[in-house]
């Protein structure tokens, strides 16, 4: 099977319309991506997924590609994105359905199975542990990382300083960024971390330079780069400017545990996951559903592309263990 199987759709939720890709038929798998990406993401999984006897959909995450992008800053807030997802569950004809994330995907994913057991019944959780809510709220905690350099975190929240720096070379800066998380092109153990930004800095400064990891060719690049060009930045920044309205959202889900059956799948060369990992050593508490963990060696955090057959056969063989 290939994209070229695929459906596309426009659904209707909150924020407006939310695009949906569709492949297969079966049980209901939502795909949700992460940052600076777009449905595009999952590729390699909707025909993986349909030929193995499900409904695989991707969707774009509000803020991205062809879904709507409200104004309102505080329109990307999780619990917003939680019903977007629900809506789409409810538009395909369903009642429930899998969830499997990548990156900010996976966090929204844990919180859909976390605020909607009625829907989610299963989370799949790529590259970023799960982390119940709690402890100090967020900005103050980025705010205190790197000492005199700033994390990339705090640096996206503020409003417009990071469309500055890649609104003028969008192409040129989801390369470098792309490069600079992958396992094949990131800096070398001992240079300055890309996560963090100097004093009167950018990101970009720390950025490799004219090289593209092994799963990115120029065309898929030109897909990334086209959706980004078309509708800027902001809608996706707009997710890390909603980090402390998030914490107060969820407060009633203070160390909540995640239930349903899961399973993560970490790069063994990704900060999400090495930095994460007592996140991931609290699992029997945090994730009691747990039904597998794989940690990818030399993989770093694009983990659905870098390492797309691997990833297809976790996913696949973890859907098939699941109570139907």
């Amino acid at each position: 099977m290939s994209l070229e199987k695929v459906t596309h759709r426009l659904v209707l939720s909150s924020a407006g319309r939310i695009h949906v890709v569709e492949q297969g038929n079966g049980p209901l798998v939502l795909l949700v991506h992460g940052f600076p990406e777009s449905w595009y993401s999952w590729r390699h999984q909707l025909p993986a997924l349909a030929a193995a006897g499900y409904r695989a959909v991707a969707v774009d995450v509000r803020g991205y590609g062809r879904s709507s992008k409200p104004a309102d800053v505080a329109a990307y807030r999780m619990l917003e994105l939680v019903e977007d997802n629900v809506a789409v569950v409810r538009a395909l004809g369903e009642r429930t359905a899998m969830i499997v994330g990548h990156d900010w995907g996976a966090t929204i994913a844990a919180d859909s199975a976390l605020v909607r057991p009625d829907v989610f019944r299963a989370a799949g959780l790529l590259s970023v542990p799960y982390a119940p809510r709690g402890g100090p709220r967020p900005s103050e905690v980025f705010a205190k990382m790197g000492g005199e350099e700033e994390f990339y975190v705090s640096y996206f929240q503020a409003p417009g300083r990071p469309e500055a720096e890649i609104e003028p070379d969008v192409r040129g800066w989801l390369a470098g960024f792309y490069a600079a998380l992958s396992a094949d092109t990131m800096p070398p153990q001992g240079a300055p971390d890309p996560h963090f930004v100097s004093p009167g800095g950018t990101l970009r400064d720390r950025f490799p330079a004219d090289r593209l990891p092994r799963w990115l060719s120029e065309d898929d690049l030109d897909v990334y780069a086209g959706e980004f060009e078309r509708t800027g930045m902001t809608g996706a920044l707009n997710r890390y400017r909603n980090m402390d309205r998030d914490w107060e959202d969820l407060a009633a889900f203070d160390g909540a545990p995640v239930t349903q059956p899961s399973l993560f799948i970490g790069g063994g060369l990704d900060a999400s996951t090495t930095w994460m990992a007592d996140a991931v050593e609290a699992y029997p508490a945090t994730l009691p559903g747990l039904l597998a963990t794989h940690l990818l060696d030399g993989c770093g955090h694009w983990i659905q592309q870098e390492r797309s057959e691997e990833v297809n056969e976790i996913l696949t063989g973890w859907l098939a263990s699941l109570p139907t």
